[in-house]
C-alpha cells in the first residue's frame, strides 16, 4: 500500500519579496505591531487580540505565511496535539510575555544586518511557539 504525502508552502512569496518587503515596509510595520500587541496586553480586554497579534508577528514582519500538509486520498497524518490552553496560558502569563518580549527584539536586531537576516526570519517564525506554546 503506497501513500504518498506532499508538504507544501503555503502564502510564501520568494525570498526575494519577502527580503524586499522586510526592507521596504516589514521592519517599521513589524515593530509598531509589536508595541500595538504589548500595549493591549496591559489591558485585560486587549491581552486575547494581543497575543493573536504576537503569533502573527512572522506574517507581518517578513510575509512568513504558515506552512501547508496536503495529503493524498487514503492517506492520514498523526500530529501531535496542541499543549491544553490551561498550560499555555500559565505559560504565557509566568514567561511567555516576556520571553517573548527578548526573543522578538534579538530576532529584530537580527534582521538589521545582512548577516543575520535569515536567522532573524526563523526566529519570528518561532514566536508563535515562544508567545504561548503554540504548534508552528
Amino acid at each position: 500500500m503506497n501513500r504518498t504525502i506532499e508538504f507544501a508552502e503555503a502564502n510564501r512569496p520568494g525570498c526575494l519579496i519577502q527580503v524586499l518587503y522586510f526592507l521596504f515596509i516589514g521592519w517599521w510595520l513589524g515593530g509598531a505591531w509589536v508595541i500595538v500587541a504589548w500595549l493591549l496586553m496591559v489591558t485585560l480586554i486587549g491581552l486575547p487580540l494581543g497575543a493573536a497579534m504576537l503569533n502573527q508577528v512572522p506574517q507581518v514582519m517578513a510575509l512568513r505565511g504558515r506552512r501547508i500538509l496536503r495529503v493524498a486520498p487514503g492517506g492520514y497524518i498523526h500530529r501531535a496535539p496542541e499543549v491544553n490552553i490551561v498550560l499555555r496560558t500559565i505559560y504565557f502569563l509566568l514567561v511567555g510575555w516576556w520571553l517573548s518580549a527578548l526573543w522578538l527584539s534579538v530576532a529584530y536586531a537580527l534582521c538589521m544586518s545582512i548577516i543575520g537576516l535569515p536567522l532573524g526570519f526563523w526566529m519570528f517564525d518561532l514566536a508563535p511557539a515562544v508567545v504561548s506554546l503554540k504548534r508552528v
